[in-house]
């Protein structure tokens, strides 16, 4: 059985006098601790995709299912990380930490000694008691992830969380997500319109069209590239040649090539 099924769905957004169709027949499956990317322009639906996910928005039409049962019927965590941090600026990086469990009344000893021992793993161990003024973007973004991850989460939707990071510490943190989600076995959704980080982190990249968002093609990323740290993919030789046929696809489906060959020149630089 599929971990996670959207079905067939599709999205409307009303206004008084109007309609625009988000989404159009959306269908693809999940399966349990796979890294799936959704590559493409802004505009095309990707985080309405999350939203729908996570069940901040219902579906207008189609069905999504997390193992096997309709999303608001499930009890399955989710874990949601966005482009900002929204950290709390007056609590501690440690408590910024805690405060899924606080909201859900589980926060006990031992999972006050699990936050601790996220922050190890990702480099803030010595900052836990700063506040986040204190931290560059990176180390921000880092403390979202614990935050994130601490609720024990079975899926994790990622919305161009490094996106508004400079290119070293993007690297950098892509590197730690995916050594982390692979040690946890978390089955994750990325969004992102950069070529590179959807095959330098993902399984698989479902590329999609805009006006109404659609699903132009799916790209298997080889086993290759997957078993290797996101940094070291971009310097395989298969990562070009996926990323030629990416390239390609895009032209072909008119995609917005311009924010593609942006994050390719970024890649060659």
């Amino acid at each position: 059985m599929s971990f996670l099924t959207l079905d067939h769905v599709s999205h409307h957004y009303f206004s008084r006098n109007n309609y625009t169709k988000a989404l159009d027949n959306i269908s693809f499956v999940v399966k349990d601790g796979e890294f799936i990317a959704l590559l493409g322009p802004s505009g095309c639906g990707k985080s309405t995709i999350l939203s729908i996910i996570a069940g901040i928005l219902k579906q207008t039409t189609g069905e999504v299912l997390l193992e096997g049962k309709p999303i608001n019927d499930s009890d399955l965590a989710i874990g949601y990380m966005l482009q900002q941090d929204y950290l709390f600026p007056w609590k501690t990086i440690k408590d910024n930490s805690l405060i899924g469990p606080k909201i859900c009344h589980s926060k006990t000893p031992e999972v006050e000694n699990e936050a601790l021992k996220l922050l190890k793993e990702v480099g803030l161990a010595n900052v836990a008691d700063s506040y986040p003024n204190a931290l560059s973007g990176g180390m921000r973004q880092r403390a979202a992830l614990v935050r994130t991850l601490i609720t024990d989460p079975k899926i994790l939707l990622l919305d161009e969380p490094f996106s508004a990071l400079d290119y070293q510490t993007k690297l950098k943190l892509e590197d730690l997500v995916s050594k982390l989600l692979r040690a946890y076995h978390k089955t994750a959704i990325l969004v992102t319109h950069d070529i590179g980080e959807a095959i330098s982190m993902s399984d698989r990249i479902l590329l999609m069209n805009a006006n109404p968002g659609s699903i132009a093609k799916i790209f298997e990323v080889p086993i290759e590239l997957r078993n290797e740290t996101p940094f070291l993919v971009r310097k395989h030789p298969k990562y070009q040649l996926l990323f030629d046929r990416i390239w390609e696809e895009l032209n072909k489906n008119e995609i917005n090539p311009e924010q593609a060959k942006g994050a390719a020149n970024q890649d060659e630089s």
